[in-house]
């Protein structure tokens, strides 16, 4: 349990936008019955009669996200895309799947290329935002996510992906500073929280720390499961 708790600590700082995407996936995909193994060899056999069909190839594509089967969601998007061009859904996670390959240049494209169809994306400026980061843009990311915050002043998801960048920086003022106000707009998300804890114990705020972790306590989380996190406040 401390080892799924500090991995929790650590989650908005290195993955924002895999909460972004997966949010999204979730909420386009079907509800499954069977596994998804399963499930990808049932669209497939649906596919011999429909080779052409959008639905299809997203859905199996988006079986082979959950797989991790990147190469094979990527060959879905692809044929989507030869067929329509500015299908939303393929050029997104595209993106996703060309970063998770490595793929940098080609996941910026598809980025940028789905910003030129809606340019108030929010979810491929973000994911356009932390590839940069990820790719050593640092400018770029940090100007990109200054805007998407400026421009979504409500989303907490926004001050958090730009506390993520500053704490991977080693800018823990303000990485915590963001943090505080992605609580503001979502005031129980333990991710967050815990994220915040991370800084304010690099600032050496034991004090506002040890108050935070109580408040995760009367969250349900177990004292005893916060214990790595108590230890490291003198």
């Amino acid at each position: 349990m401390d080892c799924e708790l500090r991995q929790r600590g650590t989650l908005v700082k290195r993955c924002v936008v895999c909460i972004a995407i997966f949010a999204l996936f979730v909420m386009q995909a079907p509800a499954q019955t069977n596994p998804l193994r399963d499930s990808v060899a049932i669209v497939t056999e649906k596919l011999e009669y429909a080779p052409d069909s959008e639905e299809l190839l997203l859905k199996r594509a988006g079986y082979n996200i959950e797989l991790e089967q990147w190469d094979y969601a990527k060959t879905d998007y692809d044929r989507v895309l030869r067929r329509n061009p500015n299908n939303l859904t393929a050029l997104f996670f595209r993106a996703y799947v060309n970063e998770r390959l490595g793929r940098y240049g080609f996941s910026r494209l598809d980025y940028m290329n789905l910003l030129k169809i809606v340019p108030n994306h929010f979810e491929a400026k973000l994911g356009l935002a932390l590839l940069n980061e990820k790719d050593k843009h640092l400018t770029e990311a940090m100007d990109q996510i200054n805007q998407l915050v400026e421009q979504f002043p409500d989303s907490a998801l926004a001050y958090a992906a730009r506390a993520g960048i500053e704490a991977e920086r080693g800018m823990h003022l303000l990485a915590e500073y963001d943090y505080s106000e992605a609580l503001l707009r979502d005031p129980t998300n333990k991710d967050y929280l815990l994220a915040r804890i991370e800084e304010l114990i690099a600032l050496e705020r034991y004090a506002d720390a040890r108050k935070k972790l109580d408040l995760l306590v009367g969250m349900g989380i177990s004292r005893v499961s916060l214990r790595s996190y108590y230890d490291r406040l003198h």
